[in-house]
């Protein structure tokens, strides 16, 4: 049903995954973040959003990537049908799919990055996301945008493409966090033009001044 991809920028700290689908709301369903934990994108045709977040959780508590999809995925009886990808503060990578996904599906690895997904053309796919980040160049944002769309050329879900999400933390600035939870013929498109807006103008500068990680206690410039 989906393709996202998770990715670590160790020069910045700054992490972040995008995700689309052909079917509604991928980004509530998909990614979850946290910049004291890691990324986790989990999706399959039985997807479990308590997944996503234990998986965080156990990365916050010390559990690497793959320690962390695993204490998550063992115990769920139903882990046929899901699908999941996690990224570690490390740059640690883990992903799993269970056999019960139909179509092309699966996950690779690379530096400081994960892509999975499913219902896919074919696995051609998951390194067109992947190449398609390594690429593009500009913002984290911008590369993550740029990989959707190379990952819907290169085939994308079978049954085109309905939703699509973008979540970027940093340690410095507010997340960034936008969804486009449905578009009859262009989700991706209509998620680029809605980064373009949450970037300029007066929405990002309210937004320069709000609390981050590093300065949890910023407040408003009234001067």
């Amino acid at each position: 049903m989906t393709f996202s991809i998770l990715v670590r920028d160790a020069k910045t700290g700054a992490i972040g995954g995008a995700a689309t689908t052909g079917s509604l709301c991928v980004g509530g369903w998909v990614l979850r973040g946290d910049l004291r934990a890691g990324m986790s994108a989990s999706q399959g045709a039985s997807p479990s959003t308590f997944w996503g977040e234990d998986t965080l959780t156990a990365m916050k508590n010390g559990a690497s990537a793959q320690e962390a999809l695993a204490g998550v995925i063992d115990p769920d009886t139903g882990r046929e049908d899901r699908q999941l990808a996690a990224l570690d503060l490390h740059g640690g990578t883990a992903h799993f799919t269970g056999s019960g996904n139909t179509g092309a599906a699966g996950g690779i690895a690379f530096e400081n990055g994960v892509v999975a997904g499913n219902i896919l053309a074919s696995l051609n796919v998951l390194s067109a996301v992947r190449d398609g980040f390594a690429v593009a160049e500009g913002t984290i944002e911008s590369r993550l945008i740029a990989a959707l769309r190379a990952g819907a050329a290169a085939g994308s879900d079978t049954r085109g493409l309905q939703s699509a999400a973008l979540l970027v933390l940093r340690p410095n600035t507010a997340p960034i966090t936008l969804r486009i939870d449905y578009h009859d013929s262009d989700p991706i498109g209509a998620l680029e033009a809605l980064y373009a807006r949450a970037t300029s103008g007066d929405y990002a500068h309210w937004a320069r001044q709000v609390p981050s990680l590093n300065d949890p206690y910023r407040g408003l410039d009234q001067s």
